[in-house]
């Protein structure tokens, strides 16, 4: 899975996210990426305090721990999450190998 990088501290994941959606969900794999729908509209940073909101809840961490690497403007993203293994990514998200 090339969306899911592990690092000393925790995950990178490579997303794809579809802002203004009917309710925010894990799609599934979109080429390189994880495809995200968000319920927010993209404007104002709405989408991206969702986003974190969402993976910080998914998780069981704190807001603080998600951190947006790039793509602030961007539907193409990459976040890290701390304290947080791959394997919790894959269960949380249904995800086979």
């Amino acid at each position: 899975m090339t969306w899911l990088q592990a690092d000393a501290t925790g995950v990178t994941l490579t997303l794809h996210i579809q802002p203004g959606a009917k309710k925010t969900e894990v799609v599934g794999a979109h080429g390189e990426a994880l495809k995200i729908r968000l319920h927010a509209p993209p404007v104002d940073g709405k989408a991206n305090a969702c986003l974190i909101a969402f993976l910080a809840d998914q998780f069981g961490v704190a807001k603080s721990a998600v951190s947006l690497l790039s793509g602030e403007t961007s539907r193409a993203k990459r976040v890290h999450i701390r304290g947080v293994e791959p394997a919790s990514v894959k269960s949380v998200f249904l995800i086979r190998d």
